[in-house]
């Protein structure tokens, strides 16, 4: 994997996390194992985890999705104070993992010595969010102070797990998911049984049977709706480009939608298939001239989403660096065996030509403390795509693989490649398939990538061999924060020839 991860600049330190299993909830009653033990500290007491065992994480205001208008000499600036906010949660989130014992002894430990330090240095970022915006002339929202103040979570999918049972929930519903013991890269904890990433999750609560879900109808857009998918009307026709499944192993833990500039921006690996120059401080010039691993030399865009790792206790080549173990990324990077990267029209009218470096972000990265507004995750398995799950990892019979599938954003503002907040400037087609607000439809991006991964077995209460996507890491890798990356670098000509099979009713490859 020798261009995988580039080198980064002073990788923080992580102290190893001693393996532990969770409270679990089992006919009313409690039935004990070692929660979250740091390195060097001894066992728990039973009658001692129960208040550690309620905080699973931290969930903090997300102060990006607040910033709809800052100016763009602020940008970078702004950029840069937002991605630090991201780091203090996680030096936050890490003592949080680290502490149990304390917590357990102390009601008030989590309040005073975690979520109050917290606050003062978010306020403190915050405040130079503001300088920055106000430097330009830009107005900064009201009610910006009060983004500082962060909340600890707790974890209904682990209670869900507790005593054998493996209550897989419905898609659609509250994700309130978290967190359970166990020793890093899924290895054998101190109660028998492997368990997530380093203590940072999955647990079983976030995994179901495909066989238990529904037919409900397959992959839908945010909150089950707003797809441009084909109809008898409208524009009817697709253009599949073929960009391979990164067999060139090109990943690094930047984002440079979210965070130019700054080095591992999105504390997670990405897949890249597509433009092969994509990192933090790659500049349109720089990806408009760059290499691309796609057939069809005119598509120089960048796809990019968080890559799945198998929790089987081997590591891969960052166990030791930011973006990897460093952040709570742990396990065996598997690829997709297939990429499939399809755009579709409109099933109201005819779809315009993307303006090259188009930026969208679909899904939520911090879905799990941001809540579901953003959210838009499809897992299902091969032959079973007519059921699909939101807020679970599938397992997949024998002869079946995972499927992600994701529907991105088909209604574009006419103006900007990209917004403060990397949202407002597209839009999901309403029911009826129309662009709110003036927005103009345009060719809507369909990536659906499959994984042959070993199916997990859940005994107990207990996973072993979970398979997760890289997260945040006080996001807990879980199935909802799924999300997808598009930067469009089509030269015109190739545009203009997707616009034309589209809007022509054509199948164009």
């Amino acid at each position: 994997m020798g261009r995988n991860t580039r080198k980064r600049r002073s990788p923080l330190a992580v102290r190893a996390i001693a393996a532990s299993a969770a409270l679990a909830v089992a006919g009313g009653g409690l039935v004990w194992a070692n929660f979250y033990a740091s390195a060097g500290e001894s066992k728990s007491k039973p009658n001692t985890t129960f208040a550690a065992a309620q905080v699973a994480t931290i969930a903090c205001p997300d102060v990006g999705q607040k910033l709809t208008n800052v100016p763009r000499q602020a940008r970078a600036g702004v950029a840069k104070e937002l991605a630090l906010l991201d780091r203090q949660i996680t030096e936050a989130y890490k003592r949080l993992a680290e502490t149990r014992q304390a917590q357990s002894r102390d009601a008030n430990f989590v309040n005073n010595a975690i979520l109050g330090p917290l606050k003062s240095k978010r306020s403190a970022t915050i405040d130079r969010i503001g300088i920055n915006i106000r430097r330009v002339g830009g107005q900064v929202p009201q009610g910006m102070a009060q983004l500082a103040t962060c909340q600890s979570k707790t974890d209904q999918a682990q209670t869900n797990a507790g005593g054998g049972q493996n209550q897989g929930g419905q898609q659609g519903g509250q994700n309130q998911g978290g967190q359970q013991g166990g020793q890093q890269g899924g290895q054998q904890g101190n109660n028998g049984q492997g368990q997530g990433q380093g203590g940072n999750g999955p647990v079983a609560g976030d995994f179901i049977n495909i066989n238990q879900v529904q037919p409900n109808g397959g992959p839908k857009g945010v909150n089950g709706n707003g797809l441009a998918a084909n109809g008898n009307g409208g524009s009817r026709g697709s253009f599949t480009t073929n960009c391979g499944n990164n067999k060139n192993e090109i990943r690094n833990s930047d984002n440079v939608i979210v965070a130019p500039g700054v080095s591992n921006g999105a504390q997670h690996q990405h897949d890249y298939v597509g433009n092969q120059s994509n990192n933090a401080f790659a500049s349109d010039q720089q990806l408009a001239n760059a290499q691309t691993s796609c057939q069809n030399q005119g598509d120089k865009s960048s796809y990019f989403w968080p890559v799945i790792r198998i929790q089987d206790g081997t590591q891969d080549i960052d166990q030791g660096k930011p973006g990897g173990g460093v952040d709570k990324n742990v396990g065996k990077i598997v690829e997709p065996n297939q990429v499939q990267l399809k755009f579709v029209g409109n099933k109201r009218g005819p779809v315009v030509a993307m303006p090259q470096a188009l930026r969208i972000i679909t899904g939520d990265a911090k879905a799990f403390v941001n809540g579901l507004g953003n959210a838009n995750t499809n897992w299902s398995c091969t032959g079973f795509e007519n059921r699909v799950v939101t807020d679970k990892y599938p397992v997949c019979p024998q002869g079946s693989s995972v499927v992600r599938t994701s529907f991105f954003q088909s209604c574009w503002d006419g103006k900007n490649i990209d917004s403060a907040n990397h949202r407002t400037h597209v839009s999901f087609v309403k029911g009826d398939g129309s662009c709110a607000n003036g927005f103009k439809a345009i060719p809507q991006l369909q990536v659906r990538l499959v994984y042959n991964v070993p199916a997990p077995q859940i005994q107990n209460g207990q996973v072993k061999n979970a398979y997760a996507v890289d997260s945040f890491p006080e996001n807990l890798h879980k199935p909802i924060t799924d999300h997808n990356d598009f930067i469009n670098f089509f030269n015109q000509n190739t545009m203009n020839k997707m616009v034309n099979c589209i809007n022509n009713g054509q199948n164009c490859t």
